[in-house]
């Protein structure tokens, strides 16, 4: 029994011993954008997948000011578990990724995909990974999306990410709101379609079409999701929590439509953070603020079964 025990306890040590928590970096003229690569064993290459965050100002381990989960972080963990290497990152102007004279109001959704492709060129430059897999959760698997279309990578995943345009998916979310608000709330949304901004926003609807990301949303709503998967070639995986509040299910459904050949894995009781929670509204918002709570048990195994059996 002792025997037994102290080789479980030197394995864990040299698992634990293989992991290694990088600082990576690539530069762009206005600063630096920062994640964190966790190599899943240094004594020999392997996959690695690139964890794109969603939207808001989430920082590369999922959180944001009015959510704390790790989520992203908790991901990454559970990837090493499974010798699977992993880089995060912080989208810019987000947690390290400071830009000099960063200001929202020029931002535009390309600006997310160009840092995108910057970081897995950087991962294709290294010799270390055998595989890399874009992973984009929410509006990072649109981001991840169409980077993966213009550098190629060996896989692409979408975690509850939008099947729909994202004009499509504000009016669903919006739809409960009284009347008045609902009708101003689709005057701005369809205004913003064509491209023409709305000066006068107040009351509550004031923090989601504020003036000064109205043209990052203009430029968002430009996108297909499930028009550019099917144009892309690369095996790609849909995965779909059937308590997202927020990316409903026909989301999925709709992708998968577009690429009949993407594996698509809907997971009951899985949240929109990749967490377990029911359907009801308020426990499934608890969710957002609970970082110790496990990712949903059958989320990984699903993961880590179509990155070991990707086809070049």
């Amino acid at each position: 029994m002792k025997i037994k025990l102290t080789c479980l306890l030197v394995l864990q040590s040299l698992f634990l011993w293989g992991q290694k928590a990088e600082t990576w970096t690539v530069k762009l003229p206005q600063g630096v954008l920062q994640g964190t690569l966790l190599r899943a064993d240094s004594l020999k290459p392997g996959p690695v997948v690139l964890i794109i965050p969603g939207s808001g100002p989430t920082d590369r381990n999922g959180n944001n000011p009015m959510a704390h989960n790790n989520s992203l972080k908790m991901l990454a963990d559970s990837l090493a578990a499974h010798h699977i290497s992993s880089l995060r990152i912080d989208k810019r102007g987000i947690g390290q990724s400071r830009l000099k004279n960063f200001n929202e109001r020029n931002l535009v959704f390309d600006d997310f995909v160009n840092d995108a492709v910057l970081w897995i060129n950087k991962l294709k430059s290294s010799s270390y990974f055998t595989k890399i897999i874009i992973a984009g959760h929410s509006q990072g698997a649109l981001t991840g999306l169409l980077a993966a279309c213009k550098t190629k990578p060996d896989a692409y995943i979408s975690l509850n990410g939008a099947g729909y345009p994202i004009d499509y998916i504000l009016k669903n979310q919006l739809s409960t709101l009284v009347p008045p608000v609902k009708k101003q709330a689709y005057q701005i949304i369809d205004s913003l379609k064509t491209g023409k901004k709305t000066a006068q926003v107040t009351g509550p609807l004031y923090m989601l079409f504020r003036p000064s990301v109205q043209g990052f949303l203009s430029s968002w709503m430009a996108y297909d999701p499930g028009k550019i998967l099917a144009a892309c070639k690369f095996p790609a995986l849909i995965i779909q929590g059937d308590t997202d509040l927020q990316i409903t299910l026909d989301n999925a459904l709709r992708l998968k439509k577009f690429k009949p050949k993407a594996k698509l894995i809907i997971i009951k009781g899985m949240n929109h953070i990749l967490k377990p929670a029911p359907k009801e509204q308020i426990p499934n918002l608890k969710t957002y603020n609970e970082p110790n709570l496990p990712l949903h048990p059958q989320l990984v195994p699903a993961l880590v079964r179509f990155i070991k059996n990707i086809n070049y």
